[in-house]
């Protein structure tokens, strides 16, 4: 794999998770109903030009939305090009090939904003987001060892975090604080998957190590992306409960993998690790 893919690929992941958050912020603005019934027009100058605030963040969402799109989009041809692991492909593929329903979805937003709606606009969001982090990782399998530590760290701290930010639980739950809930979060859940495929790849005498760490930041993962997409559908005292006993979940999970990791992995040796095609 070529350098220009890897930070493609990079590339792409981080304008994903970018794109995901400013969405949760827009949504929790309210900042799409400022355009509803007139998609893809808005309001402003001839329904072009954001008229206010709202329909800036609205508009910017949207550019971000087309860039986003184009990038991975590009990403997948240079990924064929290169004619790299099958797994790489095939992760970016899904990711192309769900890119216009996740485009009707988010119309549907403005002009009918239901939770519905709303819920299956972030789970497709968040299977484009695994499937371009899937491929950013399996990209780097190669130098998988020395990250799997420095990502579990990662999720140690990312995972408190979340759980001081759980809806409704110590904080208020607003825009801004359900943006930096999804900041940490989407990064949390990047880092487990990321871990996840690392130890996957390992094989040979030193594969039972990582299939230790991969038992745990599997589920773990697992959990906060169920955290994540439940999140902002938290209402009332027993999904707060039931949403707060997830994050706790995950923090454990989380210090477990970071338990395995300090008592030393081993470092595999030439071949042990790969990107089985």
């Amino acid at each position: 794999m070529t350098p220009r893919l890897r930070r493609l690929l990079a590339g792409a992941a981080a304008m994903t998770g970018v794109l995901m958050v400013l969405g949760v912020y827009t949504a929790a603005a309210g900042a799409g109903l400022t355009c509803a019934g007139r998609w893809p027009f808005c309001d402003g100058f001839l329904g072009l030009f954001p008229a206010n605030w709202s329909s800036f963040l609205e508009w910017f969402h949207r550019l971000v939305a087309m860039l986003t799109g184009f990038l991975i989009l590009g990403t997948t041809v240079q990924a064929w090009r290169e004619g790299v692991a099958k797994g790489v492909r095939y992760a970016l593929v899904v990711a192309t090939v769900i890119l216009p329903f996740q485009i009707v979805l988010g119309a549907l937003t403005v002009t009918e904003y239901e939770w519905v709606i709303l819920t299956a606009h972030y789970v497709v969001a968040t299977s484009i987001f695994t499937a371009v982090v899937a491929a950013a990782a399996r990209g780097l399998v190669d130098r998988g060892v020395p990250r799997i530590a420095d990502a579990v760290r990662f999720a140690l701290v990312g995972a408190p975090v979340m759980l001081v930010l759980a809806p409704h639980a110590f904080v208020s739950f607003g825009p801004t604080t359900q943006a930096v809930y999804y900041v940490v979060g989407l990064a949390t859940y990047a880092a487990l998957l990321a871990v996840t495929l690392w130890a996957n790849a390992a094989h040979g005498p030193r594969a039972d190590a990582y299939g230790r760490l991969r038992f745990v930041t599997a589920p773990a993962s697992v959990v906060v992306l169920a955290l994540l997409i439940a999140g902002r559908q938290v209402y009332g005292p027993v999904l707060e409960l039931a949403h707060l006993g997830g994050t706790v979940l995950a923090l454990v999970l989380v210090v477990g993998a970071a338990v395995l990791v300090r008592g030393g992995l081993p470092v595999p040796q030439a071949g042990e690790l790969n990107d089985a095609d």
